[in-house]
């Protein structure tokens, strides 16, 4: 995989959300990993995880390749899933497997476990650590003598936002 470096965002309460600090923080943690790691974020790599980065919903790789060809006339579908490619195998995102998507990886400074959620009315992902869920999980494993070389869990629902939201329309 690659090195860790601790390195990770805050989680202010959603309603609280800078988003363009949000997203310059990731963009300046991408570039100093690649850095120490010594690899590098070609413009199109960085395009990509900053289109990634727009807003906090799970993107499909061919809207990244509609969005994307303004500025790079000659990007096609191998192009974006190569710049894909590297920035999980970096993780700086996260292949949202549910949705056939991608979202910035809000703990890209270190290797990780996953607990995605998922709101199904704004399509919002947010990344959670979720310790005591996943020491329960590596419990389950090691009773069933199962080795897992990666951890994601992805539940759907409706986040604090869409509640509170609905709940002042009333």
């Amino acid at each position: 995989m690659h090195p860790s470096t601790e390195v990770s965002h805050s989680h202010p309460h959603p309603l609280e959300h800078d988003h363009k600090k949000c997203v310059s923080e990731a963009l300046d943690i991408a570039e100093h990993l690649c850095v120490v790691r010594g690899v590098q974020l070609t413009p199109i790599r960085h395009q990509v995880l900053e289109l990634i980065w727009d807003s906090h919903k799970a993107v499909k790789a061919y809207d990244l390749l509609d969005r994307i060809k303004p500025l790079q006339h000659a990007a096609k579908p191998a192009t974006i899933y190569r710049a894909l490619d590297f920035l999980i195998e970096q993780g700086l995102i996260h292949r949202v497997e549910s949705l056939n998507a991608f979202v910035g990886c809000s703990c890209s400074g270190h290797q990780h476990e996953l607990l995605l959620l998922i709101c199904k009315r704004c399509n919002e992902v947010e990344e959670r650590p979720a310790p005591k869920v996943m020491t329960a999980l590596s419990e389950e494993f090691s009773q069933a003598g199962f080795v897992a070389y990666s951890k994601a869990i992805e539940a759907q629902g409706i986040c604090v936002k869409c509640r509170e939201s609905q709940g002042n329309q009333n």
